[in-house]
Parts: C-alpha cells; sequence; structure tokens
C-alpha cells in the first residue's frame, strides 16, 4: 500500500482522483492547494504527489520544488487544464515525473500511477544494470535548446488538429513523449491513448493485434479480441518502429488511413474507426521507399506533418539540465545525495551519446547507485566517455582557480582535439573536415602542420 497525496483546489477532482487510487489498493491524503501540500509534505511521507498545475496561493511548481528537496524526494505526476503545452514542458524541466492533461482517460491515469510508483521503489541491484528503456521518458523534454524549442512549437501547433503525424529520430530522444504530447493537447485528450511497437510483435500477430480477430479466426484464437485501432476509437494510436511492418501489412495500413475503415482477421463486416495515427521511425523511410522495403503510398499516407527529434549530441546544451534532472531522481529512489563535479558534466557534456536521452538517463542512476564519495568525478566515468575531448574539458575546468588560467595554451588544447574529433568524423578527408570547422581547407593545412596530424585525404 502506497501513500499518495493529492492535490487539488477543486473537491469533485480530488474525490475523483481518490476512488481510482484507493481502488488500486492505495491510501490517500488530499490537499486542496500548493501551501496545504507543503505542508502535509513537511508533516508526513508519501511514496507519490499527484497535483494540480494551477491552483490559488500556491500552484503546482510550488508542490514540485518541495518534492525535489532531499529530505522529500517524492515523484510527481502533474494534471492540467492548460491549453498550452509549454506548461507541461515546464513541469518536466522542473522535475515532474509525468503529466496528465484535463480530461484524461481513466486507465491512462491509472498507467501512469503505476509507473510512478513504480519507478520509486526500484531493487538498487536492478537498477544497476537496467536495460535501456524510457523509464522516464518526460525527461526528454528537459532542456532549452532552440532544437528542443522547435520541436515543442511544432507540437503546439499540429496537436489540436487530426492530421497524421510522422515523428523521426533516433532511439532514445523522446518519440513516444511527443506522441502523448500530441494526444493530450488534442480534442480527444478524454479517449485513450494506444501505443504500439510495431517491431516487439511477432509477423504472424501484427494484423490480428492492429484490426482485431474473430473467435476461431485462427488457431489460438479462442475468443474475439479488439484490435488497437478500436482500441483507440476516438483517440490516438502510436504506431511506433512502423517501418518494421510487413509490405503485406501496409497495404491494409494504407486502407485504413484512406477509409478509416478496418476489417478484423476472420470477420467480413467492415468497421469504422475514428483514430488518430501518430507514427515513427528511427529509420530513412524515404531510402526505404527507394530499396523496396517501404511502401511510397503509406509513406506519404503518413507524412502529412513531419517531426524530427534532434539527437542529444544535437542539442549539447541541454545535457547539464538533463543530468541534474536525473541526478534528482536516481538520488530520491537511492535516498542518496550524489553530486556530479564540474569536470565530470563538462566531459558529460562532450560526449556523442549514441543513445541518446535514455542512454543519459541509465548512465546517471549507474554513477548515482555506484559512487561512495558523494561527488562523481571524471576518473568515476565510463572509459568510453573518457575521450581526449572529455579529459581536456576536466583539466579546463580544474585549471581555473583563483591563480587563474593559461588561456593561449588551454585555447591551443582545445583547438587540436577538436581537429583531431573533425578528421575522425570526416574520415580523414581534409575538405570535409575543414568544413565541419568552419574553416578553409588551407587554413585547416596550415593548423596541420602546427600539431603534426598528416592523415591522407
Amino acid at each position: 500500500m502506497a501513500r499518495v497525496l493529492i492535490v487539488d483546489d477543486e473537491p469533485e477532482v480530488r474525490q475523483s482522483l481518490r476512488r481510482t487510487v484507493e481502488h488500486m489498493g492505495h491510501q490517500v491524503t488530499e490537499a486542496a492547494d500548493g501551501l496545504d501540500a507543503v505542508k502535509a509534505l513537511e508533516d508526513a511521507a508519501f511514496d507519490l504527489i499527484v497535483s494540480d498545475l494551477r491552483m490559488p496561493r500556491a500552484d503546482g511548481f510550488a508542490v514540485l520544488r518541495k518534492a525535489q528537496e532531499p529530505s522529500v524526494r517524492t515523484p510527481v505526476v502533474i494534471l492540467t487544464a492548460s491549453t498550452k503545452v509549454s506548461d507541461c514542458v515546464e513541469a518536466m524541466r522542473s522535475g515532474a515525473f509525468n503529466f496528465l492533461v484535463k480530461p484524461f482517460h481513466a486507465e491512462e491515469l491509472k498507467s501512469v500511477l503505476e509507473a510512478a510508483l513504480a519507478r520509486g521503489r526500484p531493487d538498487p541491484k536492478a537498477a544497476a544494470h537496467r536495460p535501456a528503456e524510457p523509464d522516464q521518458p518526460q525527461a526528454a523534454l528537459v532542456g532549452d535548446s532552440a532544437a528542443l524549442r522547435g520541436v515543442v512549437e511544432m507540437v503546439t501547433q499540429v496537436a489540436g488538429t487530426d492530421a497524421t503525424v510522422l515523428l523521426l529520430g533516433e532511439s532514445g530522444t523522446g518519440k513516444e513523449v511527443v506522441a502523448r504530447l500530441l494526444h493530450a493537447f488534442s480534442p480527444r485528450v478524454g479517449n485513450a491513448f494506444v501505443a504500439v511497437n510495431c517491431g516487439a510483435i511477432p509477423e504472424g500477430l501484427v494484423e490480428s493485434e492492429l484490426f482485431g480477430h474473430a473467435k476461431g479466426a485462427f488457431t489460438g484464437a479462442t475468443e474475439a479480441r479488439t484490435g488497437k485501432f478500436l482500441e483507440a476509437d476516438g483517440g490516438t494510436l502510436f504506431l511506433d518502429e512502423i517501418s518494421e511492418l510487413a509490405l503485406g501489412l501496409q497495404v491494409k495500413l494504407v486502407r485504413v488511413l484512406q477509409d478509416r475503415i478496418i476489417t478484423p482477421v476472420g470477420e467480413s463486416k467492415t468497421r469504422q474507426v475514428d483514430t488518430r495515427v501518430v507514427a515513427a521511425s528511427n529509420s530513412d523511410l524515404q531510402a526505404l521507399v527507394k530499396q523496396g522495403k517501404f511502401r511510397s503510398d503509406l509513406f506519404f499516407r503518413l507524412n502529412v506533418v513531419p517531426i524530427t527529434l534532434p539527437s542529444l549530441r544535437e542539442r549539447a546544451e541541454d545535457v547539464r539540465p538533463l543530468c541534474q534532472h536525473f541526478l534528482a531522481s536516481a538520488n530520491r529512489r537511492a535516498r542518496r545525495n550524489v553530486a556530479l563535479s564540474e569536470a565530470a558534466l563538462a566531459a558529460l557534456q562532450l560526449y556523442d551519446w549514441p543513445g541518446n536521452v535514455r542512454e543519459l538517463e541509465n548512465l546517471v542512476e549507474r554513477l548515482v547507485i555506484l559512487n561512495r564519495t558523494g561527488v562523481v568525478g571524471v576518473e568515476d566515468l565510463p572509459r568510453n566517455l573518457r575521450t581526449p575531448a572529455a579529459d581536456l574539458a576536466a583539466a579546463v575546468v580544474s585549471d581555473f582557480s583563483a591563480d587563474g588560467i593559461d588561456l593561449p595554451a588551454t585555447l591551443a588544447r582545445i583547438e587540436v582535439v577538436l581537429i583531431e574529433r573533425a578528421m575522425r568524423a570526416a574520415n580523414g578527408n581534409k575538405t570535409h573536415a575543414a568544413e565541419l570547422l568552419g574553416l578553409s581547407r588551407t587554413t585547416l593545412f596550415d593548423k596541420l602542420k602546427r600539431v603534426g596530424i598528416e592523415p591522407a585525404d
């Protein structure tokens, strides 16, 4: 039995939330606004806070700030009736575990609360070896880079429409977060959001999973099943890893997107559906179309509004706030107070992060769990993060003291590291490396000779 604090200035909302939480088997305490919530958190410990965002006297941000204090460290799920995507984004940046926009679907509420409670009480051994999974996907919204602001602006523009959206970007960049935002700020918010990973379903079961099946339609079909399209009727269906769909299924999906009609496996009767589709892929779908591995008609049906999510290396300025966000969460779960040194933060900002936000989250949690001194230094980072650039950043931060720093020598060292990195990225091609560095080819040649680098073109 978990202890849940419900914070909302509307009594009927508190009562509705109380019924849901108590039905889940948990104990509830109510607070009428942020001030009452802060007092309750000073008087007692809770496993989870469910808080409205806009309230008199003190709002949900005051609750979030209190929840982040070392003596409290409690996960918060934010509720909001706001029509601004930026409000939810700001809540994530302030440390919220997740958000729900009113009116929300009952099953989605239960799912979010269960995830928050499970995330608050992990097994330390399991956490240290957890595979890269999006345990706190909303953290992908943390940061204030131009690239991230561009995504939020696109979501703001398209969320209120029924347009099909195609989310593109590397694994771990937060595509499901954006899909949930699109649903949360659409007129469909009171209905279901259903997520399907097309690559995780055995090929022979995909059609049944999406469109449903009749009893006896195939061996093992002992009862009729409602497919994901019908589950999401009136709401949003998120089709992740859409490139993994077999060509035969792609044909059927084209028809559904065109006519909004499905036919369950084993049935002849068609059914009308009103389901908004948001698809996602970390593959280059246009390249797959050229290779004959993805249907062009499906691509054009999906590509109504494309949104490309930036990789973490394209928004390096967000690494620092993301680290602080994950650090607070990991400290809360482990009941510790570990800090990241400035040198370690500088090194983390120079890493390429092939696993993106997800990789960063898992690393921070591992660093907190394994740390013995209370401060994570560069020497505590994994070997693959100890690049020359990272060591240089650590040295620069460490060297800068009350005695000052040798700026010319430091800049020269930085220049060498950046030239080496550009040459590696360009596979030794000097012309390409010069473009990456914003230099002329002649200038790069001179610098290469000066530092003793002589790779072949």
